[in-house]
């Protein structure tokens, strides 16, 4: 049922339709690259309820993308490269051709389809992440959304008391290693020097105050645990979390955005033919230090080891 949310006693701008999952809305009767002030705020409040929000054919171009993305915060570049707010996530090359299997960019491609948070294995990670859609195949190439409060709150009391004091490791070498794949230490994003953050098991939003879920597939290790038995909790936690009613899965059309709290939201890419094209543009938003950022330790998969709080490669300049 649609819902016209209201604020301050008056409808809101905006149009939210739930999904039927425990997260996520179809917002209607707005133009993204027409944002005025108000209906922003609007969307912000549909934002922090919802988790997930989708703007069906709103056909932006990385110019407009871009502001919206700016509403929520600053831009995390993903690379010394990348020089605008938008990033491609794409498995066809600047001539048209698609990435082969043994290319680095079919690998990551491939990995995104474990469940995840962005920018987690980063000092920094990410608080809100956004895609539209240029171009979709003709079959597969969904997103998934699973919703991590709901996640908590379906454990037990006890396992919550147990959770609240265990923090886990996260790197994207792991998390590739697992699915298959291994990269050297060098700039592009998440392969750093920087080592492996340790962040909690469960994470209290900054804004709305509600706890979540906060593992995903870059999380391993969890200090002072058997590392076997490590594992088996946070692979179980992640099973059970990412099950319906808990879970969305986004079919694309072109002109899609879709938007989504990092915060308390996983997120996967479903499989698909990938003789096909898939060409999506890709927002991030860096967390805030107080909440998003943590202390690194060595990764033992990574070559080297230079402890900052920064995101910014060093490895780029050498």
């Amino acid at each position: 049922m649609k819902e016209p949310l209201e604020q301050r006693g008056m409808p809101m701008t905006i149009t939210t339709t739930p999904i039927g999952a425990t997260l996520g809305a179809v917002v209607t009767d707005v133009a993204l690259n027409s944002l005025d002030d108000d209906t922003w705020q609007d969307i912000h409040k549909a934002f922090l309820e919802y988790a997930v929000l989708v703007f069906p054919a709103q056909h932006l171009t990385d110019e407009e993308q871009g502001a919206f993305a700016l509403r929520f915060g600053n831009i995390e570049k993903l690379g010394p490269r990348q020089k605008a707010s938008v990033a491609p996530i794409s498995n066809q090359k600047s001539d048209g051709s698609v990435v082969r299997p043994d290319e680095e960019g079919y690998k990551l491609l491939r990995g995104n389809e474990g469940w995840h948070t962005d920018s987690t294995y980063m000092p920094l990670a990410s608080k809100v992440a956004m895609l539209s859609a240029l171009v979709v195949p003709p079959e597969g190439g969904e997103t998934g959304f699973a919703d991590m409060r709901a996640a908590y709150d379906e454990l037990d009391d006890a396992t919550k008391e147990k959770l609240e004091t265990l923090s886990a490791y996260h790197s994207l070498y792991y998390s590739q290693e697992k699915a298959g794949f291994q990269h050297k230490t060098d700039h592009l994003y998440g392969f750093h020097d920087k080592g492996a953050p340790l962040r909690p098991v469960i994470k209290t939003h900054a804004e709305t105050g509600r706890k979540s879920l906060y593992t995903g597939r870059h999380a391993y290790e969890i200090p002072g645990m058997d590392p076997d038995e490590s594992e088996t909790l946070l692979a179980s936690l992640l099973e059970e979390a990412c099950q319906p009613p808990r879970v969305y899965r986004h079919p694309w059309n072109v002109g899609d955005l879709v938007v989504w709290d990092n915060r308390c939201v996983m997120h996967c890419a479903c499989p698909y033919d990938t003789r096909h094209p898939r060409v999506l543009r890709g927002s991030r938003i860096a967390g805030d230090s107080e909440t998003e950022l943590a202390p690194t330790f060595e990764d033992e998969r990574a070559e080297a080891f230079h402890p900052t709080s920064s995101n910014v490669s060093r490895l780029a300049h050498q």
